[in-house]
């Protein structure tokens, strides 16, 4: 194995076949898979989406890869922009990858399987997927972790999620390592994103997985025909290093290729129960387990408090909600939601609903504190006082959806379901779910294109 890491680890990519992976692993693969379409076909319908394909001008079939929950088509690159887009337009779509692979990952494999003439294999389908997971986690590992790199004010769905798509889609083109090699250093050059959008609410986050998408399905299509990629892009020493630049330094550069294959790191993702930020989700989960433990009722809650890390308060800790992003990154709002509505689903983001004459003063009786001694990854406290003068406060340590909590198969097929059935018809919807349940013994992949429209 080569001592130069892009090298290395696109030596690892490209000699890992479909037998290396665990039935279990490929199991939560296929559900991942479902989980993204479901959240890219009803995200098609997003103001977000909208606004990309009016901009693009894209109106009608232009290419051979879909717009997902669209009649229309468009060429790959393309493809992989829009449809990345609509997966992260609701903040339905898995996390704990790049952080969000799945939003990544997907529109990037499925546009290119709109490139290919001849039949593609579900198996290879599936490694190409699972290979992109790897390495856009393995990228954000070894720049830091979620904590340090998102804390220097980098999206790592956007500046890691490249390299997730440049591995996956150079899998399925055949890439040998050298060209993979090309393919990760390229990947670099559409490598960014950062956390700006979050004091405004703006639109940009889901620009970040399109982005990432397509810089990743670029890099690939650009190495396959024998452009170089600067093969020292992962040598931290080296100036203008994705580690010396990115991560100014702190991270751990190993972490990139050490004990490749011992563990899947699609195996650590999460899929999201709620639509918002997973920084919301173990709180939302509290507010659930203390209104059932202690018998009470939303009416019975006088207050409530949130002890919450630093770096979690910067992400999910403001109040000011005017628009649907906003919202989506509110853990006080996601709380007055859950008193208000009983849940946080697509509803609960709409503007009628994070606008209601109640949410004002429910979000009033919410105090945010931050805590010192919280550590940046840790979930926060959720006390409840009620109106008898009661306290009751909890830690959810493994929010609901993540690998020690996860949901079964039948609410995650459900969740799928509810959100692709906001687009397509329910034959639709059940032909797609049984294709890709049964995905590594279909000949022939393509036929996910026709059912993605």
């Amino acid at each position: 194995m080569s001592d130069n890491l892009a090298r290395a680890l696109a030596e690892h990519v490209c000699s890992t076949n479909f037998d290396a992976f665990p039935r279990e692993t490929i199991h939560k693969a296929k559900l991942h898979i479902l989980d993204t379409l479901g959240a890219g076909i009803a995200g098609s319908a997003s103001g977000e989406t909208r606004t990309m394909l009016e901009t693009l001008g894209i109106h009608d079939a232009t290419g051979r890869s879909p717009i997902w929950g669209r009649l229309i088509s468009a060429d790959a690159r393309t493809a992989a922009l829009v449809n990345g887009v609509s997966a992260h337009a609701f903040e339905l779509d898995d996390s704990g990858g790049c952080d969000h692979s799945g939003a990544v990952v997907l529109p990037a494999v499925l546009a290119t399987l709109g490139d290919y003439n001849q039949p593609f294999s579900g198996r290879e389908l599936l490694r190409s997927v699972l290979l992109g997971y790897e390495v856009g986690r393995r990228v954000l590992e070894a720049v830091g972790g979620y904590e340090e790199h998102n804390g220097l004010g980098w999206h790592s769905t956007g500046t890691c999620g490249a390299f997730g798509a440049a591995a996956a889609v150079g899998t399925m083109l055949t890439l040998d390592a050298e060209a993979m090699t090309s393919a990760l250093g390229t990947a670099c050059s559409f490598a960014g994103g950062t956390w700006a959008f979050i004091h405004n609410g703006s639109s940009t986050k889901k620009l970040h997985a399109g982005r990432a998408a397509e810089g990743g399905l670029m890099a690939a299509y650009l190495a396959k025909r024998g452009f170089e990629g600067p093969e020292s892009v992962f040598e931290a020493e080296r100036w203008g290093s994705f580690f010396a630049t990115f991560g100014a330094g702190r991270g751990d550069p190993r972490a990139l290729v050490r004990d490749f294959g011992q563990y899947w790191r699609l195996n650590r993702c999460s899929i999201k129960p709620h639509a918002t930020c997973r920084g919301t989700h173990a709180g939302i989960d509290a507010l659930d387990l203390l209104l059932q433990r202690h018998g009470r009722e939303p009416a019975d809650i006088a207050a409530m408090e949130v002890d919450i890390s630093g770096f979690q308060y910067g992400m999910c800790g403001g109040k000011i909600i005017e628009s649907r992003a906003q919202a989506q990154m509110s853990l006080p709002y996601a709380l007055a939601a859950r008193l208000r509505y009983g849940k946080v689903f697509l509803a609960e983001l709409e503007e009628v609903a994070w606008s209601a004459a109640e949410i004002g003063p429910l979000m009033d009786r919410i105090s945010v504190r931050i805590d010192p001694a919280m550590k940046d990854e840790d979930e926060p406290a959720i006390t409840i006082v009620t109106t008898a003068g009661d306290r009751h406060r909890l830690v959810v340590d493994l929010p609901l959806g993540g690998p020690q909590n996860p949901l079964s198969d039948e609410r995650l097929i459900g969740k799928y379901a509810a959100l692709a059935g906001t687009v397509l018809p329910t034959a639709r919807v059940d032909a797609l779910r049984d294709f890709v349940l049964d995905l590594e013994n279909k000949a022939d992949a393509r036929s996910l294109l026709a059912l993605v429209q």
